[in-house]
């Protein structure tokens, strides 16, 4: 018997992966997604006994919510026209349920939704993908917030060289967006496959990138802390300090950054950014801090509105004296305070308005608006645009 188990075995490490694969579910196997030379794309699914099997995602056109995959034999499948190069998110609709593709491993979480994903080759496409170059270190760390009286959990980039060099680093911190955590801007923004390959082209300076967990409740993304295997969605969990908000509280952030990697502690190398609330924890905590950071980003940002904070101002004081802070912050002259957001953002007329109160002021500031709404798409294109931005002498 045991001379039979190790032939068989044997045999099956002879298959090639197809035929592995073919033998274990007993039918042939399914290439899903498959790209194809001219960029179009093919999705497949084996279910037999479906009735309707549909895609969706942000690969279809602006308008369209799903595709109809046709069946032949028990496999569904569709495919697209040429795409353009990007990072693409997809589900399949099977008579009415969201599944994944169990072809693909490749996943990535959005606050509570996962969603499989590819990338078509190209511009920008390469820059999300991991490319033959020097590579820097993630790191998953945790820091104490007097402030917030408890333990949090921060991502921190190093870039290519860091550990085996003496020299000190500027310091990029960069926020996400409502629901998001400090998993969010790694994976759905591709981080560090951006700054390895902005710094392997010479684009970006080495910079140590640090992404916090922006929501003051929360000690960590859903199931890296003692809480467990919560469930994950836009909601906070856990008691903070009265009193105390996250933008008021950063300056934890920067002197445990300080205070365990080499880096240079001027305002001239310390830069904040974020998408949407992270965009607006960036403009808050800039202005109650002018002395910390010389680059600002506000990618998609929850802005502020006058009339909304003339009602708040009395008891949260982020809203207080804002008119007065802003020209406090701009009369330090900051080198770069750079705006982009989509068209059809949901927050675009909040943008224009911040704008004109900037501009009734004088304040300088870099604008860029681009097609597309508040989607992750135009976020790590802002981002590949603002990194090469920084630190230059």
């Amino acid at each position: 018997m045991k001379r039979f188990a190790s032939l068989l075995v044997a045999g099956l490490l002879c298959l090639t992966a197809n035929a592995q694969q073919a033998l274990w579910s007993g039918q042939g196997a399914i290439v899903s997604p498959e790209i194809h030379d001219n960029n179009s794309v093919t999705f497949r699914l084996r279910a037999p006994k479906a009735v309707t099997v549909q895609v969706t995602g942000d690969f279809l056109p602006e308008g369209v919510r799903a595709a109809d995959l046709i069946e032949k034999e028990g496999v569904w499948e569709y495919t697209t026209p040429p795409l353009a190069s990007e990072l693409y998110s997809y589900s399949f609709v099977v008579d009415g349920l969201t599944v994944r593709d169990p072809s693909n491993i490749y996943l990535n979480r959005d606050v509570a939704s996962i969603t499989n994903i590819f990338i078509i080759k190209g511009n920008p496409g390469d820059l999300y993908n991991v490319q033959d170059v020097p590579h820097g270190t993630v790191a998953r760390r945790w820091y104490n917030s007097p402030s917030l009286g408890f333990d949090r959990r921060i991502t921190i980039y190093t870039p290519p060289g860091y550990e085996a060099s003496r020299k000190s680093y500027p310091v990029f911190y960069l926020l996400h967006g409502a629901g998001g955590d400090e998993e969010a801007w790694i994976a759905l923004g591709r981080t560090a496959q951006i700054m390895d390959n902005l710094i392997a082209q010479g684009k970006a300076e080495p910079m140590i990138v640090v992404i916090p967990n922006g929501n003051a409740g929360q000690k960590s993304a859903p199931g890296e802390d003692e809480s467990g295997m919560v469930a994950a969605g836009m909601g906070r969990r856990g008691n903070q300090q009265p009193n105390t908000s996250y933008e008021l509280a950063f300056p934890d952030i920067v002197k445990f950054v300080e205070s365990n990697y080499r880096v240079i502690k001027k305002k001239s190398a310390r830069a904040i950014a974020g998408l949407s609330m992270g965009g607006g924890h960036s403009l808050n905590i800039s202005k109650e801090y002018p002395d910390l950071f010389d680059y600002v980003g506000l990618f998609s940002a929850a802005t502020i509105n006058r009339n909304r904070n003339a009602q708040q101002q009395n008891n949260n004081p982020l809203y207080q004296n804002i008119e007065e802070k802003l020209k406090i912050q701009f009369g330090k002259h900051p080198k770069l305070y750079w705006i982009a957001i989509g068209k059809t953002d949901f927050l675009y007329d909040a943008n224009v308005e911040y704008r004109k109160l900037l501009d009734e002021n004088g304040y300088k500031y870099e604008y860029y608006e681009n097609e597309g709404g508040h989607i992750w798409r135009n976020w790590r294109i802002y981002l590949s645009m603002f990194a090469p931005m920084l630190f230059k002498k």
